[in-house]
């Protein structure tokens, strides 16, 4: 993938895996994350989890691992025209994908939480068509959830991505990979696939 691909994704994705190595051995969390590009030298993913859970205080061992995920889907080797031509074909599955790595920072601080709460909520209530805003509740009911979470930050180190999108298959086995997951309603696979195609053909024009 290429940085604007994986920028979209750390900016559109929904929820995402939080991964850390403890002493007592891996734990794993899926939350909402705010991607934050201008953190840090590499950016940084911004999220909470509950008081209660105990990933927060743990004692760390190396990096963190946030699995973020785009659309995916299985594709059948039905879809593909090749298949009438020779039938050399195979099931597979399309995805997005990226491995961000980083440094865990705990923020266990009523102000940046807030902040990054109404962060979150304008995010994912963005096209609503009354949104909700953070002010709609009672002060003492949000001060109250509040306590209740505790804000993270993966100060990111590197990033592995890769979009696996039918790239590798003609035109016409394309053509038929996103017939076939819209038939199936995934239209956002299909679109993925769509997209992967126009950015390729993009990169194959001369000067670029």
């Amino acid at each position: 993938m290429d940085d604007a691909a994986v920028r979209d994704l750390l900016e559109h994705h929904g929820a995402a895996d939080l991964i850390t190595a403890t002493s007592a051995g891996l734990v794993a969390t899926t939350l909402p994350f705010v991607y934050a590009p201008a953190a840090g030298e590499r950016g940084a993913l911004l999220g909470h989890v509950a008081r209660t859970n105990d990933q927060w205080r743990a004692d760390l061992v190396g990096e963190a691992l946030v699995i973020v995920r785009g659309p995916d889907a299985y594709v059948s080797p039905s879809w593909y025209a090749s298949k009438l031509e020779h039938g050399r074909v195979v099931p597979t599955w399309n995805y997005l994908t990226a491995h961000v790595y980083g440094r865990l920072v705990v923020h266990d601080d009523p102000s940046w939480v807030d902040g990054l709460v109404r962060r979150l909520t304008a995010k994912h209530e963005a096209g609503t068509a009354r949104p909700w805003a953070v002010d709609d509740a009672p002060a003492a009911f949000v001060t109250g959830q509040l306590r209740a979470i505790v804000g993270v930050e993966v100060r990111i180190t590197r990033i592995e991505a890769k979009a696996k999108m039918s790239q590798n298959r003609p035109e016409t086995d394309v053509d038929g990979v996103i017939a076939g997951l819209e038939a199936r309603g995934l239209q956002a696979a299909a679109d993925a696939v769509r997209d992967a195609r126009a950015a390729r053909a993009a990169r194959a024009q001369p000067g670029r």
